[in-house]
C-alpha cells in the first residue's frame, strides 16, 4: 500500500512539474515535452496553410499570438516563400473552473479532526471543528483557470507586398526570434 501511495505521489509531482512552466515553442505533442501545448500546421492548398498555437494555463495570450506569428514566418521560409498574408485569425480563450476538496478526508476522526492548518487565499489559516464555519466552506478551493489557442489561415507569397496583413517572413523571424523560448533539453 505504501508503494502505491509513493508511486501516486511521484506521478502527481511529475504531472505538476510538467505544467509548472508556460508552453515553450515546440510542436504540439512533442516527444519528451515537459509542458502541454505547442504549434501545429495543416496545408490547405499549394501556398495556403492553417497554423495554430495552443498554450497551457500559464501561457499568456500575448505569448500564444506571438508564437503563432513566429511559426507562420518560420513555415513560410521552410516552404521557400518570402512572406505571408494573414487571411483569417482567431484567438480562443478557454476557461475552466476547478474545485479542490480537502485532500485528506477521513482518518480516525472522520471529517471532525482536532484541527487543520492550510494555506488559504489570505495566508495561513486554521480550521477547527469546534470553531469557524459549520458547513466546511473552508475545505474547498475553487480556481478559475484560463488558456488560449490562436489559429490563423495564411497565404504565402514571393516578392514584396505592402498590404496591411502582409508580413515579411525574414523580418518576423529576426524581430521575434530573441523572444522565443524553446524547451530546455
Amino acid at each position: 500500500m505504501a508503494r502505491i501511495f509513493r508511486a501516486s505521489a511521484l506521478a502527481a509531482a511529475l504531472l505538476v512539474a510538467a505544467c509548472a512552466t508556460p508552453t515553450p515553442y515546440q510542436p504540439i505533442g512533442a516527444p519528451g515535452a515537459r509542458s502541454s501545448g505547442g504549434f501545429a500546421e495543416q496545408r490547405i492548398a499549394r501556398n495556403r496553410w492553417q497554423v495554430s498555437f495552443a498554450g497551457n494555463s500559464l501561457t499568456s495570450r500575448q505569448r500564444v499570438e506571438t508564437y503563432l506569428l513566429f511559426r507562420a514566418a518560420e513555415l513560410t521560409l521552410e516552404q521557400g516563400h518570402d512572406g505571408f498574408t494573414i487571411v483569417d485569425r482567431v484567438t480562443d480563450r478557454n476557461v475552466e473552473t476547478r474545485v479542490y476538496r480537502d485532500p485528506f478526508p477521513g482518518g480516525p476522526y472522520g471529517w471532525w479532526r482536532p484541527s487543520w492548518r492550510y494555506r488559504g487565499a489570505w495566508g495561513w489559516r486554521r480550521w477547527d471543528p469546534w470553531f469557524g464555519d459549520p458547513f466546511w466552506a473552508d475545505n474547498i478551493d475553487v480556481r478559475t483557470v484560463q488558456s488560449f489557442e490562436a489559429v490563423a489561415e495564411i497565404l504565402m507569397y514571393d516578392g514584396q507586398r505592402q498590404g496591411r496583413r502582409d508580413f515579411n517572413a525574414r523580418e518576423v523571424v529576426a524581430n521575434l526570434g530573441p523572444t522565443i523560448e524553446v524547451p530546455r533539453g
